[in-house]
């Protein structure tokens, strides 16, 4: 079996995550975290994402990120929908 890059691990990761791969093909996704830490830094982020979204329970953010990121998210509304 040919070795994993990094591009064919993050497009399967929703897959791996969700434990919907393949036993061959998680034996290759497996092989190439334990040698790209890049990749096993995203797996974790978003294993540690999926497990706060699953577990429900709202996550505070202090006032000033909170207008920041309603800011951005507002800005990117108006570029992708100019007329709102």
């Amino acid at each position: 079996m040919k070795t994993m890059t990094c591009d064919e691990l993050l497009q399967a990761m929703n897959a791996y995550v969700d434990g919907e791969l393949e036993p061959g093909f998680c034996t290759a996704f497996e092989e190439h975290l334990a040698g790209c830490n890049p990749c096993q830094i995203i797996v974790d982020n978003i294993r540690n994402t999926i497990t706060l979204y699953r577990d429900g329970e709202p996550y505070s953010v202090s006032a000033k990120l909170n207008q920041k990121l309603r800011e951005c998210l507002r800005a990117k509304w108006l570029e992708l929908y100019p007329e709102s």
